[in-house]
């Protein structure tokens, strides 16, 4: 099998978790191996994403490595046998793999949840904000960079797994563009919220010593909550986090911030509110 030059998201991840199988068994990598009849390289190779595995190899390794976990080692399976082309491959070489990851991320999720405390989030922003938003970078993009990221935006919105969005009065107050395209953009939230996999609460400013909405965050649930995965952004790209220690203290910090947002009917009528003022 020729070795990829860029593994995509989902086969990096199938590469940690094969490495993290092995080290909990306490098998080095020379003998993982030994057991499958490879050189060493090999192993690192698989362990680093840029070279699969089949099926009958991937189940000879979690045996190895005496893991009784059948629905997770299906799911693994499932990743390591998975030859989808998902639509974001055509972007691949025009626009940073960041982007092409999420929407491979948000393709594959069971769920996802996000709190959005700046902006209006990717998922459900109008195309006049989204442009708003990019024509915002610093350096400036070319207009044809403009345009392919204003592209695969509107292309992520093609979703229909369960989504809960919470999200804070400031990023709906913020004025990415102009005065007509903020109503217009909170016109479009009215419409999402309503939705029957669309969730969305507002996180108001008038709420007393709350501090636990401070950053954004999108949570991804895989089809095993071993398998989710949080994004976080930052300057230079998103930063994808999969540790079970932080899985678990994002999950908590997303219940926290749900608990004290408003009710989806109480947000509806806050966010129709804000666009009455436009």
């Amino acid at each position: 099998m020729a070795l990829r030059s860029e593994p995509t998201a989902r086969q990096l991840r199938l590469a940690v978790e094969l490495r993290r199988l092995r080290e909990a068994a306490g098998i080095t990598g020379r003998q993982a191996a030994a057991l499958l009849g490879v050189t060493p390289p090999v192993i690192s190779q698989i362990e680093s994403g840029i070279a699969g595995l089949s099926e009958e190899r991937l189940r000879r390794l979690a045996s190895h490595y005496a893991c009784a976990d059948e629905e997770f080692i299906d799911a693994l399976v499932g990743m390591a046998t998975d030859r989808t082309r998902g639509w974001w491959e055509e972007y691949r070489g025009s626009l940073p793999t960041s982007f092409l990851d999420l929407a491979e991320l948000e393709h594959n999720a069971a769920y996802l949840r996000e709190v959005a405390i700046l902006h209006v989030p990717g998922l459900l922003q109008t195309e006049e904000y989204a442009r708003a938003l990019f024509s915002s970078r610093v350096p400036e993009l070319t207009t044809e960079e403009l345009e392919l990221r204003v592209r695969h935006r509107m292309q992520r919105q093609q979703f229909s797994v369960p989504y809960e969005l919470l999200i804070h009065e400031a990023a709906l107050r913020i004025r990415v563009g102009d005065r007509a395209a903020s109503r217009v953009q909170l016109v479009r939230l009215l419409e999402l919220s309503e939705a029957d996999h669309i969730t969305l609460s507002v996180i108001p400013f008038d709420l007393d010593g709350f501090t636990r909405a401070s950053s954004t965050m999108t949570y991804v649930g895989g089809f095993l909550p071993k398998l989710d995965t949080v994004v976080r952004d930052a300057p230079h790209g998103a930063v994808l986090i999969d540790a079970e220690a932080q899985l678990n203290a994002y999950r908590t910090r997303f219940r926290k911030v749900e608990a004290v947002a408003l009710e989806p009917d109480r947000s509806r009528d806050f966010i129709h509110m804000l666009a009455q003022e436009l």
